[in-house]
């Protein structure tokens, strides 16, 4: 163990996984001040409150710890990157995709033991339409799939999101993308698009099995158009991540991506970043090489 004891502060997300942000934090925030450790703890308001709050106490010196699902990750560690603040995720939502990438553990006694004596690893990034996020950015049935389990309150974690993907699927007209990847042309139509820095999404869906947060690169997925039963059979081939395997599914690597729909005038579909919905296409995706200093195995 260090022989100063690291300072922390946990932004939490209070409506994150109902009460796991609560059951999580208590016994974790309880090892780390028996070890020795300062602990403050800050309930977010809203995200730009969250992300102020994690800049405040990251220019003090203090480690951010993002309490939460992954819209409080991706918000805490995009307010930080960049800044070689020290960042720390403590999984307590719906998703936790990010930290599932990373292999942060979930136990207490685990996760207090990595905050606590843990070496920074530094991971990239991305800038969705100028706004750092972590995971991964997307645009089709999954960001409407992503709204409707947002939207969804009797039911949490992955139900939450199938039940939302049933919902967006049974809705869904095919869509006309044109994506640019480092400045190469390419026009599809299909169900989604995804620019992803981590290899998961929507609670555990491994989109991207080769994607690495540390190599720079974005790998793009694209889902083609294909009769609605397939695209039911690669939703559950998304979960060992074989689906890619599929000539319906096309998988691109490049450093900038841009997202935009074509076809006939009057259409619009919202993108997604991290379980957020910032907004509606075009949007565009840089990776930040290097950008997040983590504390992960």
């Amino acid at each position: 163990m260090s022989e100063v004891p690291r300072s922390f502060t946990a932004v939490v997300n209070p409506s994150a996984g109902g009460s796991a942000a609560a059951s999580t934090l208590i016994p974790l925030a309880r090892l780390l001040r028996e070890a020795g450790a300062d602990v403050a703890v800050e309930y977010s308001r809203g995200l730009e409150h969250a992300a102020a709050v994690a800049r405040g106490a990251a220019d003090t010196g203090r480690v951010v710890l993002g309490v939460g699902g992954d819209g409080m990750a991706g918000c805490v560690g995009g307010a930080l990157a960049g800044t070689g603040a020290l960042f720390g995720i403590v999984p307590a939502g719906r998703g936790n995709d990010f930290a599932r990438q990373l292999g942060v553990p979930s136990r207490p006694e685990e996760l207090a033991r990595l905050l606590l004596d843990g070496e920074p690893r530094a991971v990239d990034a991305i800038e969705a339409n100028g706004t750092p996020v972590l995971g991964s950015v997307y645009a089709g049935v999954d960001a409407v799939a992503n709204d409707n389990a947002n939207k969804t309150r009797l039911l949490r974690g992955p139900a939450a999101y199938y039940f939302g993907a049933l919902r967006a699927l049974a809705a869904w007209r095919p869509a006309d993308y044109r994506v640019t990847v480092d400045g190469e042309e390419h026009l599809r139509r299909g169900y989604t698009v995804v620019a992803a820095n981590s290899g998961y999404y929507g609670s555990g869906k491994h989109i991207a099995p080769d994607a690495r947060v540390d190599d720079g690169l974005l790998d793009v997925v694209l889902i083609r158009t294909a009769p609605k039963p397939l695209f039911f059979v690669v939703m559950r081939e998304l979960a060992d991540g074989s689906h890619v395997r599929r000539p319906e599914v096309e998988v691109l690597r490049g450093r900038e991506v841009r997202i935009e729909l074509t076809g006939p005038p009057g259409r619009t579909l919202p993108y997604g970043a991290d379980g957020e919905l910032p907004g509606v296409l075009p949007v565009t995706a840089r990776v930040m090489p290097g950008a997040l200093h983590v504390l992960a195995p």
